[in-house]
């Protein structure tokens, strides 16, 4: 399918690996041109050098902690005008309830509620101006049901979350769209550190910890980065114009809800 967004360009933060590695890759196959972010220079060099090579696009890399004040600006500053903005951020370590003060609530809005909210408001009126844009935030299957360990993560994506609700009917008129997609567990670097997490607590092996979290799993795998990205790319498409303020659940069937 043609996804119509060819010469477009996109902004995809946390771009050099997992999940939003997955989603640049899919744009940029789509014809976008990137501007791609990650903490690690070396990293994300070595990504923005493998997406050029696979798809002839151009890539401009941005090495920047995105969920701090300076790294949005260098964000905002390297993208210009763009068509289409991919927010991302890495989730707060797992826990219990009766761990976390103010620091860790603070450090987990700045980087899973504030910095894509401040994104979007530098970048959406340049898409309202121009009649055409396309947002996509990466949050979490936590938002449709909390998931216990994660409760910085459940408490930060939902203020994400009502955010993009009201803000997605305000400028659809403009024909800008924002959604939400809520990935569960994929194989990425997150996957692994929460499965480690298990390891040490229950003293079991990698494989073991991996297996039961797989039978949790109606389709028994987890997700891959690929398929992600391609639901991104969608979602970002001239296909994708009358899907506005939506969660789109990426799961394998894990949360079990009827809506």
């Amino acid at each position: 399918m043609d996804l119509g967004i060819r010469g477009r360009r996109a902004v995809v933060c946390a771009g050099s690996k997992g999940l939003g590695r997955g989603c640049a890759e899919a744009l940029a196959a789509a014809g976008c041109d990137v501007v791609l972010n990650a903490r690690g220079a070396d990293a994300l060099e070595r990504a923005a050098g493998a997406i050029r090579d696979a798809h002839g696009v151009e890539v401009t890399t941005v090495p920047a902690d995105v969920t701090t004040e300076e790294g949005q600006a260098a964000v905002i500053e390297a993208a210009g005008a763009p068509d289409v903005l991919v927010t991302n951020a890495g989730g707060p370590p797992p826990g219990h309830w009766s761990d976390w003060g103010r620091a860790d609530f603070q450090a987990a809005l700045d980087a899973n509620m504030l910095a894509p909210i401040l994104l979007m408001t530098a970048l959406l009126p340049g898409m309202c101006e121009r009649g055409w844009g396309r947002v996509v935030n990466i949050t979490s299957q936590s938002v449709k049901a909390p998931i216990p360990q994660l409760g910085l993560s459940n408490a930060a994506r939902a203020g994400l979350t009502g955010y993009v609700a009201g803000t997605a009917r305000q400028v659809a008129p403009m024909g800008v769209t924002i959604n939400n997609l809520l990935p569960g567990i994929h194989a990425t670097d997150r996957a692994d550190a929460l499965d480690r997490g298990v390891v040490k607590a229950e003293g079991i092996t990698l494989e073991e910890a991996r297996e039961r979290r797989k039978a949790t799993i109606p389709a028994r795998r987890y997700g891959t980065p690929e398929e992600f990205g391609a639901t991104c790319a969608f979602l970002a498409s001239v296909h994708a114009g009358f899907i506005v303020g939506q969660n789109v659940l990426l799961d394998g069937g894990a949360t079990n809800a009827t809506i």
